[in-house]
């Protein structure tokens, strides 16, 4: 049980990698607050938690108001006593060309991808400073290495989730907050699954380990990350692509 009597906030944590993540912290002990857009997703997502009874509850803030998202952090105050774990996972992604970008979905993309987190950075941050320290995750991406051909939005933000990570590392280390990034790869959330099994296989092909990853095996990142077991890692961006990159 790595994060046990952890309490931890994830967002976008209603399907795919978030609630891998959410799960894989349940199973090892935590309390979880999770978040999805809305309120069907949420009630989706908790009905596959039943097991896990009261130490797991969802709700829909919109996480680009700052006055709601410090709401959540004190609805897991209160409910839970603390908060030991801020996970940023909340994303969308789009592929629009550059000649057909409307600067209203870039403002989107922005809104949900870094402002959202940048705002629960800020939100955990201020409880766990109190509190004597805590560990907050971002999610990246492996497009934040090297870019993607089409719908600059999403690395772009990507990119900037890494350079928060790494500021943020730097200034609150004092405060004994750790705060590191996981950058997936290739991944089978519901978008891949869907694929034709020769789609999957080209897109796996020029991957070195030869498959697509699966949610719980980036998840395995994030628990590393919140445990101990990291203690001394701060300011990392944890690849989980299979060497896709390279």
């Amino acid at each position: 049980m790595l994060l046990e009597g952890k309490v931890a906030i994830v967002t976008g944590g209603t399907r795919g990698i978030g609630l891998a993540v959410v799960k894989k912290f349940l199973d090892n002990g935590a309390s979880v607050i999770l978040t999805g857009s809305r309120q069907a997703t949420v009630d989706k997502a908790m009905a596959e938690l039943t097991e896990y009874g009261d130490r797991v509850m969802g709700m829909c803030p919109d996480l680009c108001d700052a006055a709601q998202v410090a709401d959540l952090v004190e609805t897991a105050v209160k409910k839970y006593g603390k908060l030991d774990i801020m996970v940023n996972n909340a994303g969308i992604s789009a592929r629009d060309s550059l000649y057909e970008y409307d600067p209203d979905n870039f403002d989107k993309i922005l809104d949900v991808n870094l402002k959202s987190v940048f705002i629960g950075c800020q939100a955990a941050a201020r409880v766990m400073k109190v509190q004597g320290g805590g560990v907050i995750i971002n999610t990246s991406s492996m497009v934040s290495i090297y870019g993607q051909p089409a719908g600059c939005g999403y690395p772009a933000t990507k990119f900037a989730v890494n350079g928060m990570t790494k500021s943020l590392a730097r200034e609150l280390g004092r405060d004994h907050i750790r705060v590191n990034a996981v950058a997936p790869g290739v991944t089978r959330t519901d978008m891949v699954a869907a694929l034709p099994k020769e789609i999957v296989e080209r897109i796996s092909a020029p991957i070195p380990l030869g498959r697509v990853g699966e949610p719980e095996e980036v998840a395995d990142a994030f628990l590393f990350l919140a445990s101990d077991m990291a203690s001394y890692v701060t300011g990392e961006m944890l690849s989980v692509d299979g060497a896709a990159q390279t």
